[in-house]
């Protein structure tokens, strides 16, 4: 079980990680990100995942996060110890070699049992917030989807359980991706949810043509499992992998 992330204004705990170890070798470390923690501390302060990078690694030269997860978002989250393995892997990630595979709760059902959303993303300001939207002049954004399982929520609403496979690395992709096929994800009321709550997208899988290939694959987050338990919904055998033991410093 993973520890609570303190509140804003509490000072952090010396020795303990607030999230699983996933993988680990001499360049990588890929964590399971608690959902509502932030990569990098935000205006408001309060806890990261860079306040922890110090239990990581003590080398002078790293750690450093190979790419982002937005707050919200639960799963694998990539840091890379020596700053020679960053590159690497930002050179992955900019050429697209790198798979990620996201789950997400959605409202609805699709049209198919399984597809690609191929629509270019533009940020677009509302008041004092922001999405992303399907706009021609956008960035190239690709998404293959396929449904894992329909069924209810507590409420009686339909409600689909997505495996999306992100091509691209566009911001809020997976989410403004799904809201265009009439499937907002459970709590995302910024793309059209019923109502706003706890976002029920992961980065379920991650995996990097290195060399020596890094992967890596995390179990739903509470939220998610409560969800798919009420519909009936269970992994199948060969989806459960062991949860891996946190790591201690290095040097």
């Amino acid at each position: 079980m993973t520890r609570p992330i303190p509140p804003p204004g509490l000072a952090l705990p010396a020795g303990v990680l607030p999230f699983t170890v996933l993988y680990r070798d001499n360049r990588f470390v890929v964590l399971d990100k608690p959902p509502g923690l932030p990569v990098h501390s935000g205006r408001a302060g309060g806890p990261s995942v860079e306040d922890w990078f110090p239990l990581l690694s003590r080398h002078r030269n790293g750690p450093w996060l190979a790419h982002r997860l937005d707050q919200d978002t639960a799963g694998c989250l990539v840091v890379a110890l020596r700053k020679q393995a960053l590159v690497a892997a930002q050179e992955c990630f900019a050429a697209g070699r790198v798979d990620k595979t996201y789950w997400a709760i959605v409202q609805g059902a699709p049209a198919g049992p399984s597809g690609v959303v191929d629509a270019p993303l533009a940020r677009v300001e509302q008041g004092r917030q922001w999405r992303m939207q399907v706009a021609r002049d956008g960035q190239p954004a690709r998404t293959r989807w396929r449904v894992l399982a329909t069924g209810r929520d507590d409420a009686g609403h339909p409600i689909s359980w997505l495996e999306l496979v992100l091509e691209t690395g566009r911001t809020h992709q997976a989410r403004a991706h799904c809201a265009a096929l009439g499937c907002p994800i459970l709590g995302d009321g910024r793309y059209g949810a019923r109502q706003a709550g706890a976002l029920h997208l992961m980065s379920r899988s991650i995996h990097l043509p290195l060399d020596v290939p890094v992967h890596a694959m995390a179990m739903p987050p509470a939220h998610m499992r409560r969800t798919m338990a009420q519909a009936g919904w269970t992994l199948a055998s060969g989806n459960v992998e062991k949860e891996a033991t946190r790591c201690l410093p290095t040097h």
